[in-house]
């Protein structure tokens, strides 16, 4: 049975009715130089599933995919599928990109991971209509597991309608839409939520307050930080629940800059965990007490603390701030040896941009060089803003080249490349990007720019 047969089986003949037409239309392309080109922008702007589930027939059924194995055709199949709620043929396309032997890339994996989502969200909207047919979408646990599934899956409409069917719900169901949206980056909505919950009559608990105040944080809001600190008392929580109230609250005024009303809740504290130490650490070098930071680290592994890799960046942010090279490379070479913690992309993002800073632009380059995954657009971007800073053509137009392969619609790496060669008086090369950018008809997007490195 050939592969062709093997996908109508797999999907449905009906869906290719049409598929001779589609095949033969198609098939005029192939003897055209830019055919795999042409086949790309068709699947990218296709605008059904039947059309879609054509095209990857013909796909299949002429082999295109073992003569162009680039991950991009791969990629561009499995994102138009996720992006025609079709995330199970999205993720079987991804399984015969793996079986055919073609690895995955940067932008393949996030892809797949969207397409989990969405596929959760299909099985939350199957299980949701099995909970209705037998009576069950009221139950409490039920309900606040379907609101968690929709919101995880970023349905916020379907959650919010389970919540709302029900007008006797209890207080797991509040906690599961606040939680929702507080962690969906809803974080006035999760706010709202809280008001209409106290409106209800019905007392928050710890769980109520962690959702809270993390969304509290986020928005930044003093005022509300300090009410919010009188409803956390209020809430009654066990011991344990105490702990993660507090360290809650320290984060909560972390965001919002207040690090003394922090320091005040650390201090009173009993029990402190990773996360105390952790979430202090963070807010003083989130905003830039750089000793503090550093002693707050110190006294954390004298009281035999350990450490996390959270607890490293904060460290390292803290660095960057200062303008601490050889601290920062300690460090840096602490949570790997002492401790054992592999670097990630963010500490990473923290030296390159420290070297950067510093004017080590070599080293920096060097560290980008040895990293075990792919520096994403931040850490490119923090070279960039340094190459900006000291002036140097020659890593800029390198670092260019990466940054306009990782987002080739974005304007800002020819501004910054152009204000380089601008502080050297290239004039000639200063054109030149102009012209670039007038012949792309790029357009500066509102509230958009290159990620570089700013104090």
């Amino acid at each position: 049975m050939s592969l062709f047969h093997c996908f109508l089986l797999r999907f449905g003949r009906n869906r290719v009715v049409n598929s001779f037409q589609l095949s033969h239309s198609l098939a005029t392309l192939v003897d055209i130089p830019d055919y795999a080109k042409t086949l790309a922008t068709r699947i990218s702007n296709c605008n059904n599933l039947e059309q879609l589930d054509q095209i990857y027939a013909h796909i299949i059924r002429n082999h295109f995919l073992e003569l162009y194995p680039a991950e991009f055709h791969w990629n561009n199949i499995i994102r138009s599928y996720t992006r025609l709620h079709s995330p199970s043929k999205a993720l079987h396309v991804y399984i015969t990109m793996s079986r055919a032997g073609v690895p995955p890339d940067t932008f393949t994996l996030p892809i797949v991971l969207k397409a989990i989502v969405l596929n959760y969200v299909v099985m939350a909207r199957q299980l949701h209509g099995v909970a209705v047919k037998h009576a069950l979408d009221t139950n409490m646990y039920c309900e606040s597991g379907f609101i968690s599934l929709y919101s995880k899956g970023g349905d916020f409409g379907n959650a919010r309608k389970v919540f709302e069917q029900n007008t006797e719900r209890k207080l797991g169901s509040w906690n599961a839409i606040i939680a929702g949206l507080s962690q969906g980056g809803r974080a006035k909505e999760a706010i709202e939520m809280f008001l209409e919950l106290r409106e209800s009559g019905l007392q928050p608990d710890d769980v109520t307050m962690v959702s809270v105040t993390s969304a509290c944080g986020a928005l930044g809001d003093l005022d509300l930080a300090s009410q919010l600190h009188k409803c956390v008392f209020q809430a009654k929580a066990m011991e344990k629940s105490d702990l993660l109230m507090m360290n809650s609250l320290i984060d909560m005024y972390g965001k919002c800059g207040e690090m003394n009303l922090a320091y005040r809740v650390f201090s009173r504290m009993k029990e402190r965990n990773v996360s105390s130490w952790t979430s202090m650490i963070v807010g003083y070098a989130m905003h830039g007490h750089v000793r503090d930071a550093l002693e707050c680290f110190r006294c954390m592994r004298e009281a035999g603390v350990r450490p996390n890799h959270v607890t490293f960046i904060g460290v390292l942010s803290a660095c960057v701030h200062g303008g601490m090279v050889q601290e920062g490379k300690y460090y840096f070479n602490m949570m790997k040896n002492e401790y054992g913690i592999a670097p990630m992309l963010q500490h990473y993002g923290c030296m390159v941009d420290l070297l950067g800073r510093a004017g080590l632009l070599e080293e920096a380059r060097g560290t980008i060089e040895g990293m075990p995954m792919k520096a994403n657009v931040v850490i490119w971007g923090c070279l960039m803003g340094a190459c900006e800073m000291h002036g140097h053509v020659k890593m800029g137009e390198w670092v260019a080249k990466h940054l306009q392969q990782l987002e080739p619609w974005n304007d800002g790496v020819y501004v910054v490349l152009s204000n380089i060669y601008a502080s050297n008086g290239m004039w000639e090369e200063v054109r030149g990007m102009r012209a670039i950018m007038k012949e792309r008809k790029l357009a500066k997007i509102p509230a958009y720019s290159l990620s570089t490195s700013s104090d």
